[in-house]
Order: C-alpha cells, then sequence, then structure tokens
C-alpha cells in the first residue's frame, strides 16, 4: 500500500519563529538568536531527508510514543498539514552540528513515516 503524501504549510508560522528564537537564545546569547531568526525569516525554502537531518543534528531518533511526536504521527494520519523545521547549518569542521531550532518532533515522526522523506526546512548559517 503507498504511503499518503505528507502535507506542509507553504511556511513556518509565527509561533515556530517564536520556538527558535526561545531554544537559540538558551544556547546563544539574545542578541546573536534573534540574529540567527531574523536569517532564518528571509532564508529560502529547501528539502532534507529526515534521516539526513537526524545524522547531521547527533539527535536520537524520539519514541513514537513521545507525545509530541505521537501527535504528529496522528496530524500525519488525519492529512493535516505540518509546519517546515527551522535549522542552524552545522559546521563539522568546526565540530558543530545541525542546530534544530524547530521541528525536532516533526523530524522524528516522519523517520517513522518514511525516513527518506524530504522535510521542507528554512535553513540558516552561523
Amino acid at each position: 500500500m503507498a504511503k499518503k503524501t505528507i502535507r506542509w504549510e507553504k511556511q513556518p508560522d509565527q509561533k515556530d519563529y517564536d520556538a527558535a528564537l526561545n531554544y537559540l537564545s538558551l544556547v546563544y546569547t539574545t542578541e546573536r538568536a534573534k540574529k540567527l531568526v531574523k536569517n532564518l525569516c528571509k532564508s529560502k525554502m529547501t528539502e532534507r531527508a529526515a534521516k539526513d537531518l537526524l545524522r547531521a543534528s547527533g539527535l536520537p531518533l524520539l519514541s513514537r510514543d513521545e507525545p509530541h511526536v505521537n501527535d504528529d504521527l496522528t496530524k500525519i494520519r488525519k492529512g493535516k498539514p505540518l509546519s517546515p523545521v527551522l535549522l542552524i547549518q552545522g559546521d563539522l569542521t568546526k565540530q558543530v552540528p545541525l542546530i534544530v531550532a524547530d521541528g525536532y518532533h516533526r523530524i522524528c515522526a516522519i523517520c517513522y513515516y518514511d525516513e527518506n522523506m524530504p522535510i521542507p526546512c528554512c535553513m540558516a548559517s552561523l
């Protein structure tokens, strides 16, 4: 049986950028976090495979029973659109992994659905 196509919002919501700022301000100064989010807002959408995003970030695959992952899997089953993920590009020459500023649970949900599925994302550079 063929898998359903996942529906995606055309752009991230403001709440996604706010969540990214909240996270990034924990690992960078507030000024730098604001600049990164501003760059995310200006970045063009791209697509990357779910499994590649997890590998590049070094983050573990969360359990499908994790509430937010389960919520996203339910949205996929019901055909509801998901928001694109927000990323800060890593630099392995400096041992800096990809940073998932917002959308970690969505990436994990897509990995359970189809790890090769492309995920729309906005990515800014450090």
